[in-house]
């Protein structure tokens, strides 16, 4: 079933949801209901042409554990050769902007304008966070994403050059792991992700992961 979502600042039980994952429909952007939902597992994904916000949360979850990141020879090979530099935090508005270039012409395409807004705001207070791959002064990959307790929740990345958003990723999954984050939430399953070290665990693990201080 797929609830109709009201200005009342709540969410229905995710185990009523559509066997897919599609939960509800409706609502804002606001930072306290972004806030509400990844806190319950729960993610937007709207089809801006269409002018809906959809809720999501899979009961199955595809996730990557920081100490589980698959780094391939390939990529430790050009790890080793210091082509590229990586930042956190220092180029959010332009990442998340280049994401939305790649995906503005793609069927179901999600990363408008209002999209885009409300990751600032939640940027701009702390609750998402941006990694940055760099050639020379070129932003040449990257990717953005909420972060809430010991968790990173995963929105979009981009690559203008081969394997940089592979590479923002490993970094990410290395700084976590280094300052004890739990788990990196992927929101669904692609061969690109599963290839880096993502697998499914229940909604029920999920939550711990979560709620871990």
């Amino acid at each position: 079933m797929v609830f109709q979502l009201t200005k009342r600042l709540a969410f229905p039980d995710p185990h009523w949801g559509d066997l897919d994952g599609l939960l509800a429909i409706g609502g804002d952007l606001s930072v306290d209901r972004l806030i509400l939902a990844y806190s319950n597992g729960i993610f937007p994904w709207y089809a801006f042409r269409e002018k809906v916000i959809q809720w999501w949360c899979p009961l199955q979850r595809f996730v990557i554990f920081p100490e589980e990141i698959h780094i391939s020879h390939s990529m430790r090979t050009l790890m080793n050769k210091d082509k590229y530099k990586v930042t956190f935090n220092h180029a959010f508005e332009q990442v998340i902007r280049n994401c939305s270039k790649l995906r503005i012409e793609q069927e179901g395409a999600w990363l408008g304008e209002e999209m885009i807004e409300a990751y600032i705001r939640m940027y701009e207070q702390n609750l998402a966070a941006s990694v940055e791959v760099w050639e020379g002064d070129k932003l040449v990959g990257g990717l953005y994403g909420v972060t809430l307790g010991t968790c990173f929740f995963g929105e979009s990345m981009f690559s203008l050059v081969p394997s940089a958003s592979k590479l923002a990723l490993i970094r990410l999954a290395q700084l976590l792991h280094a300052h004890g984050g739990t788990l990196i939430d992927c929101q669904f399953e692609t061969p690109h992700l599963k290839s880096m070290g993502g697998r499914f665990i229940s909604y029920e693990e999920y939550m711990e992961c979560l709620k871990a201080e």
